[in-house]
């Protein structure tokens, strides 16, 4: 693959990502094609099977796209399947993606992933790895260069994962690097999804949208002071102005005048309905992304 010059960069250099410098056993030095993000802009890794449904790639596209949309930077292994996937919805998006690889960068792996990777360095991504050029892509190189990819990111979302699968594996680096892991679930009779509930299962956070991403990460971005973040809040926006039921509308409109929140009583004296409806309806709103309640309070998304 001709496009694109061969970089070097040390971890002793300032331009090396910051979070990666603090993962166990960094890699001290990475080759680079293309141009790594600014450093206010965050990560955030998408991974999961090669062997992927089309529903799971489909799902992966679109949060990759929304995610990216957010400026957040996505990050996968460029391999078949999810991977693909990922950088083609952040692509989509105009967003910058970095395609971690477990071979020397003088070529691709798969190589009918060519014209992806000069999709990504056209588009101001990076091509990154830590092996020199001429290097083979050898099976124990993929594990081992997973940490890489969830080291750049401050959260890994894991999108169809079987029992014995390198996302399970980019995972437990997330974990053992202190990096929050998020999953996707799927169906209980498909094999595709046996890692991922397994992760849910010890403490994952489940996600079913870019939102529920979005919502979560405002909790982690305090442990990331150099990052800036500008989320995009015209989806949710735009689903409040389209509830059509009364009772939402009624719920709705008390919550947009206060937005520190109100408790469910004040809520239920404001509006004047019975008790049961509000708890009722507030539960359908929770559900649907247009209201969050923290410490009692409820209050409109993205306020």
């Amino acid at each position: 693959m001709a496009l694109g010059i061969i970089k070097t960069l040390s971890i002793n250099q300032k331009e090396f990502p910051v979070l990666l410098k603090e993962i166990p056993k960094p890699p001290s030095l990475i080759y680079l094609k293309g141009e790594l993000p600014p450093a206010n802009l965050a990560c955030l890794a998408i991974v999961g099977t090669r062997k992927a449904t089309s529903d799971g790639k489909t799902f992966a596209k679109r949060l990759a796209f929304e995610l990216a949309q957010n400026g957040f930077v996505i990050v996968s292994g460029l391999a078949f399947g999810i991977d693909t996937a990922a950088h083609q919805g952040a692509l989509a998006a105009n967003g910058q993606t970095i395609a971690v690889v477990a071979n020397g960068l003088d070529s691709i792996y798969p190589r009918s992933n060519e014209q992806l990777a000069k999709q990504i360095l056209a588009n101001n991504g990076a091509i990154i790895s830590e092996y020199p050029p001429g290097t083979p892509a050898y099976p124990n190189q993929f594990l081992e260069r997973n940490r890489i990819i969830s080291g750049l990111s401050i959260a890994t979302i894991i999108v169809e994962a079987p029992i014995r699968s390198g996302a399970l594996v980019t995972a437990r680096y997330a974990l053992e690097q202190g990096r929050e892991v998020f999953v996707a679930p799927g169906s209980c009779l498909h094999q595709n999804y046996r890692g991922s509930h397994l992760l849910i299962r010890n403490g994952a956070r489940l996600i079913s949208s870019a939102e529920d991403v979005i919502e979560d990460i405002k909790e982690i971005i305090v442990n990331y002071p150099f990052y800036t973040f500008n989320f995009n809040q015209s989806k949710t926006s735009e689903k409040i102005n389209q509830v059509e039921n009364e009772v939402d509308k009624i719920i709705i409109e008390n919550l947009k005048k206060c937005k520190e929140g109100l408790e469910v009583d004040k809520i239920i004296e404001l509006t004047k309905l019975e008790t049961h409806i509000v708890n009722q309806h507030l539960t359908f709103l929770l559900f649907e992304g247009l209201i969050i309640e923290k410490n009692g309070k409820y209050k409109i998304n993205n306020c």
